[in-house]
């Protein structure tokens, strides 16, 4: 049936609406025309005025370093929008505006939030015995010494963490605590007992060297971060000898082959993700690898999804395909031109016999053919392809640092073409070779089996005798399964044969088509032959989170050297996991580490710290011995993990902290008594056994960590691996550990019957928000927001520096963390007075990367001082013993101005040395000076701003005068011309105002690898690539293969594929036998709404998410346990409890589960049934595990650098037992 309406009607419709709105209707019934004002409108109107706009940035690692327009009413925040000034990038590309994601977007929320913290807090408990001690000791140190030194007191304050409490105090009477405090320890137990913990500098420069300097001018020791946060790849150093340099994100658009291998780029990318989602239109064939359906996966033309943890296997077989396709059955020319010069593969191996076969040993060197001149056990050797002869081309280890090298380091080969291979060459003959493989026998041990392959050898005359010797390329060729004619040993017979390392042999690993990784193994090479190196691989932490994720990546790398990638625009490999490049890094550092002040700073690897001071050794069932290959020779028999920690410190190796079982300043005042050198008298007590090192006895209430200062971090809340055995052991009080302690025992680390709970004295939290760290700390301190201070921030990718403008003063009592540590400082000294004035402290300081000290052990061959294998060296086979003259009572002082070491001795950054006089004069001009006291006529940096300016002016991708002079220095060392890549700009300085004003890019400088000249797109080693300066390496290039002692032991020479530890054969069956349990592979990925230390607790990210703890899982195991989606379930092992929400999904494959990173226990977080308590952490289920090859060192690219090595704090190998729970429950 049809309804018609006539026009009397419509009529009646319209004229009827004169009783419901009020005007006058027109005669033609076309208009309605209303009077009076526009009152109702005001509201809207008035919502979106404003006062002012201010440019800042937000301080967290995202990695967008985004540029923000601050909008501010009547002295309110009231929101915020993408700045839109970028510059622009050229015609020929998307350009970088508007950068910017919903997390950004939602941050004003939290200057007037319910979680701000806004006062000063102290636990109850702490602040009432502080004030009892001060009314019998008027001194505040001695009062603090009176609380602490009373057991009681100690233990009911620590018991009383995360449980209320906290009150309010004032700024005078916390300042005094923690001053006392860091006093106390200093004088009780010395300066290396005082802790400092801030992560990724990039995020906000001055923020963090405001606190690093407190800490360094203390003594005391900061903390290392990116390999802590698990996002360090080890492998990078291991390869490049530098740590993560990568490509902007603008050069994926450079690419024509993009692989994203564990790097969800929409997600966790999101400014940057539209350079990968447009190159597609011109072509980019886009390939994504992930065990899950993730975000990423919608915009790829292909997805592979290899089992969790199994994408080495992937990376080895891809590796197969290419050395197959494009090194033997045809030979490349720009393949082959590119590794003969820019890597290791042509560069002589000697091997040794081992069961009837030989095994891989050492780098032929030049002192191995009788030359001992400056550096020759450093200087590496190759054949002459056209001589026949054994050579020494220039840029390896030996030529860096000596007089007879300069002019040397460098890549020009100088006439000769170096010998790739020996198949076939005049003279040799070929030989079995065994290696280690990883893919049998993990449910006996981790250390794998042994297969049989061959390769050609030549006999070379050495000072110890003949060897036989062969080329890192033909022993790549036999790791990789590579055959040629007329080679002994096992050998696959094609691609389809499932022997190692085949694609068939990974499609029984990974579960990926064979034919399908053959396929885009191939598509990758051929790629990178046809358009000059542009294939490249975005790399995260889906892949970087395991415990063998250095042999992950080296597999990854191998496939980027071999076809010619690494250094080329749109090609390489791209690692992202945080905001990890501080642009001005010089500037930054000197400041942070107060080297304008003392040098050296005291630095610690955060992993091991953690890893003993929480105790977590206690319970490690994984030794050392059962990571170690069938090939080894022993070195790791009967050695715990907590062994190799012990054997690295006394061997100078890493940093160890605490280092030695007394007070340094004791220490010292004991040697002056005795009429001896410091140096000279810490080795004789250690030769004697009068003296240990603090990590032999890590539980010895002398060798505790103090005091530890937590800022710019959510510590408890986000990065505590083992979050319950912080609770239990560092901090003392209630937590969910389920675990027993190994029955394994150390020969060496003395073990105590009970583990300690409690080590840890004071806890500050300095933060604008309440965490999980504020939750259980002793002190809260507040402070300003990223919209409330001066800093500059900057990223891998992008090259702009960007700075935070106050859009308004830090309200409530809040502060800036510049302030707050100014305050301290200048708190310190007034308290120091009849306590600590000035005196000398001894510092146990590892053997560097990027100085001579990488030369201390040749060959990479490891002798024990404590073993009597060599003679106890401090600064070759010990830790360098450096005496220090501290004053404290001149931190305040110090904390405000540059020091003078910066016009004596001048900056110095991976080996470049740039005397920086100049910009002190400048910085008097632009700063002002100290007007009197100790620190009187230096530049001043009172305030963050004149920090930032400082950090700015001091490093050479912001001056270009600084650039060019430290061109000019690495000029003279290689030989090659280098300073024009920043000439034009030698007369460029950025300000802090210039940042302020707009987005400016920053300069070419030998602080990083690649080049921006000429407008060109930052990618790393282009300037290894075009003007032959050496990768800090041994050889000066790429290395494929590494033969330090350690490495060989556990079968990692070359690139290989490990599986994820066997956690059920290590620490059995998890369960509880109580219902329906599933046992699964527990994950915890970066999430959309909360990035690192970008937070998901406010309303908009809560509202965008399902809001607190939930666990993502596979319809087949939730059906397993008879669970729907959103109820609650309960997952658990030895580590700990976590209760959450399920989210079920088809994305997720089965056996394996999520948990979103860094999912606070501060919203909707009930009790558990298994604990009673509540409902932990991402990381309560969590726990630490060490890789001794990580704490190795004194060798090369193998020494340490601040968060360059260090063991790693993964914990993707971890399993966990899920369970349906009573969906009522209790907070």
């Amino acid at each position: 049936m049809t309804t018609t309406r006539s026009d009397a009607t419509d009529e009646f419709l319209v004229k009827a609406g004169r009783f419901f709105t009020p005007g006058e209707v027109s005669s033609d019934l076309r208009t309605v025309t209303r009077h009076g004002g526009r009152e109702g409108d005001v509201f809207y109107r008035d919502r979106w005025s404003h006062d002012k706009v201010v440019r800042s940035t937000h301080g967290v690692n995202c990695t967008g370093s985004c540029s923000w327009k601050v909008y501010v009413k009547d002295g309110i925040i009231t929101w915020e929008t993408q700045q839109t000034d970028y510059p622009s990038i050229g015609p020929d590309s998307p350009e970088y505006e508007p950068r910017g994601c919903p997390r950004g977007a939602a941050f004003s929320w939290y200057t007037y939030s319910p979680t701000r913290i806004r006062y000063p807090y102290v636990r109850s408990i702490l602040l009432e015995a502080y004030r009892a001690a001060k009314l019998d000791h008027s001194d505040p140190v001695d009062a603090w010494a009176a609380v602490v030194g009373n057991e009681h007191t100690r233990r009911a304050y620590q018991s009383a963490r995360g449980k209320g409490g906290l009150v309010r105090s004032s700024w005078a009477e916390v300042n005094e605590m923690i001053a006392a405090a860091h006093i106390h320890t200093a004088k009780e137990h010395g300066p290396d007992r005082i802790f400092g913990f801030s992560p990724i500098p990039a995020m906000s420069m001055a923020s963090h060297a405001a606190g690093s300097r407190f800490i360094s001018l203390m003594g005391g020791a900061m903390l290392s971060f990116y390999d802590w946060y698990c996002d360090l790849p080890v492998a990078s150093p291991q390869v490049f000898g530098d740590q993560t340099d990568v490509p902007e994100s603008a050069d994926w658009w450079n690419a024509s082959y993009l692989i994203m291998w564990g790097a969800n780029v929409p997600v966790t990318r999101t400014p940057d993700a539209h350079f990968m989602a447009e190159a597609r239109y011109r072509g980019q064939k886009v390939v994504t690898v992930s065990p899950d359906y993730a975000d990423n996966t919608k915009f790829a033309d292909e997805w592979l999804n290899p089992h969790p943890g199994t994408d080495g296997a992937l990376g080895m077989a891809m590796g197969h395909v290419i050395l197959k396709e494009f090194y033997v059955d045809r030979q490349v020319p720009r393949f082959v031109e590119y590794v003969k010069k820019y890597s290791d593969m042509p560069f002589l191996i000697t091997l040794k016999e081992k069961d009837g076969a030989y095994v891989p040993d050492k780098f032929l060197t030049a002192s191995d053919l009788g030359d001992d001149s400056e550096g020759a056990a450093f200087k590496t050797v190759l054949i002459d392809g056209d001589s026949g002869r054994a050579v020494v081309p220039n840029g390896s280890l030996g030529f860096r640092y000596g007089e007879a090298g300069k002019g040397r380091w460098n890549l020009d080969l100088e006439g000769i073409d170096p010998a790739l291979s020996l198949y076939g060459a005049g003279g040799s003959q070929n030989v079995q070779v065994h290696l280690p493989r990883f893919d049998v026998g993990q449910q006996d041990g981790e250390g794998g089996g042994v297969h049989t392959r061959g390769v050609p050898v030549v006999p070379v005359e050495t000072a110890g005798g003949q060897r036989l010797v062969t080329t890192v390329y033909d022993l790549m060729l036999a790791q990789y399964g590579v055959g040629r004619d007329g080679l002994p040993g096992d050998w696959p017979q094609g691609y389809d044969d499932p022997a190692p390392y085949t694609p068939a042999w990974q499609e029984e690993i990974t579960g990926v088509p064979a034919s399908m990784a053959a396929r885009i193994g191939r598509e990758f090479a051929q790629n990178a032959e046809e358009s000059g190196g542009r294939s490249m691989i975005i790399l995260g932490a889906g892949t970087n989170h395991w415990f063998h994720s250095d042999t992950i990546y080296r597999t990854f790398l191998a496939m980027i050297t071999m076809t010619g990638c690494q250094g080329v625009n749109g090609g390489g490999w791209a690692h992202y996991v945080g905001q990890e490049k501080a642009r001005p890094i010089t500037g930054w550092a000197n400041l942070a580490f107060a080297l304008d002040w003392q040098r050296p700073a005291r630095q610690m690897i955060g992993t091991a710290f953690w890893y003993v001071n929480t105790d977590q050794w206690r319970y490690d069932n994984l030794g050392a011995d059962l990571l170690a290959t069938p090939l080894g020779e022993g070195r790791f028999e009967g050695a715990t993990m907590i062994d190799t920690i012990a054997q690295s410190a006394r061997s100078g190796w890493m940093p160890s902290f605490p280092s030695l079982n007394r007070n340094p300043i004791e220490i010292v005042r004991e040697a002056r008594e005795a009429g001896m050198e410091p140096a000279e008298y810490v080795k004789q007590q250690l030769l004697s056994g009068d003296m240990r090192f603090a990590i032999e006895d890590p539980d010895a209430p002398e060798n505790w960590p103090r005091v530890l200062t937590v800022w710019r971090a959510n510590l408890l809340g986000s990065s505590s691996k083992g979050n319950e055995y912080f609770l239990k052991h560092l901090l003392g009080t209630s937590n969910a550990v389920r675990a027993s302690e190994t029955p394994d025992r150390s020969d060496v680390v003395t073990w105590r019957d009970e583990g300690p709970s409690g080590k840890l004295d004071l806890l500050v939290s300095i933060d604008f928000r309440m965490t999980s760290t504020g939750l259980f700390g002793d002190i809260l301190l507040p402070a300003a927001t990223w919209y409330e201070k001066h800093d500059i921030s900057s990223t891998d990718m992008h090259p702009y520096v960007h700075a935070f403008t106050p859009a308004i003063d830090p309200p409530w009592e809040t502060k800036s963390d510049y302030d707050i540590f100014g305050d301290l400082g200048r708190k310190v000294s007034e308290l120091a007075h009849g306590h600590l004035e000035t005196f000398e402290d001894l510092m146990c300081i590892p053997l560097y990367h990027d100085t001579p000290d990488e030369m201390a052990v040749p060959g990479g061959v490891v002798k024990d001082w404590r073993k009597g294998e060599v003679d106890l060296i401090p600064g070759v086979t010990a830790p360098k013993l450096i005496v220090c003259e501290r004053d404290y009572t001149t931190v305040g002082a110090k904390m405000t101005a540059l020091g003078p070491l910066l016009e004596t001795l001048g900056t110095v950054t991976k080996g470049v040395a740039v005397k920086t006089a100049p910009e002190m004069d400048l910085l008097r001009r632009l700063n002002g000076v100290i007007p009197d006291g100790p620190t009187a006529g230096q530049p001043a940096i009172v305030t963050a701003a004149q920090a930032c300016e400082a950090i700015l002016t001091l490093s050479g991708t912001t001056n270009g005068r600084v650039a060019v002079e430290g061109f000019r220095g690495v000029e003279e060392r290689t030989g090659q011309r280098l300073a024009d890549l920043a000439l034009d700009n030698e007369g460029k300085r950025i300000s802090f105002a210039d940042t302020q004003a707009r987005p400016v890019p920053v300069i070419t400088s030998p602080e990083w690898s690649g080049s921006e000249h000429g407008g060109r797109r930052y990618t790393a080693f282009t300037i290894n690539v075009e003007r032959l300066k050496p990768w800090h390496t041994l050889t000066g290039r790429q290395h494929f293969f590494l033969d330090h002692d350690w490495m060989t032991e556990i079968g990692e020479q070359m690139p290989t594929f490990r599986p994820p530890l066997n956690m059920h054969r290590l620490y059995g069956d998890q369960g509880t036998g109580q219902g329906r349990e599933v046992t699964v592979r527990y994950l915890t990925p970066h999430s959309k709404w909360s990035i690192h230390s970008e937070y998901q607790d406010n309303l908009f990210m809560l509202s965008l998410s399902r809001g607190g703890p939930e666990i993502w899982m596979s319809p087949q195991d939730a059906d397993a346990i008879g669970v729907k989606d959103n109820e609650w379930i309960e997952a658990y092992n030895r580590n700990g409890v976590v209760v959450a929400r399920s989210i079920v999904s088809h994305r997720m494959p089965k056996g394996t589960v999520f948990m979103y990173h860094a999912k606070d226990r501060t919203v909707d977080v009930p009790k558990t049934e298994t604990s009673g308590m509540r409902g932990g952490i991402h990381n309560s289920l969590t726990r630490l595990l060490i890789k001794p090859t990580h704490v190795a060192g004194g060798y090369a690219q193998l020494s340490f650098f601040l968060n360059y090595l260090g063991p790693t704090g993964n914990q993707r190998d971890e399993v966990t037992v899920i369970r349906r729970r009573s969906q009522e429950v209790e907070y």
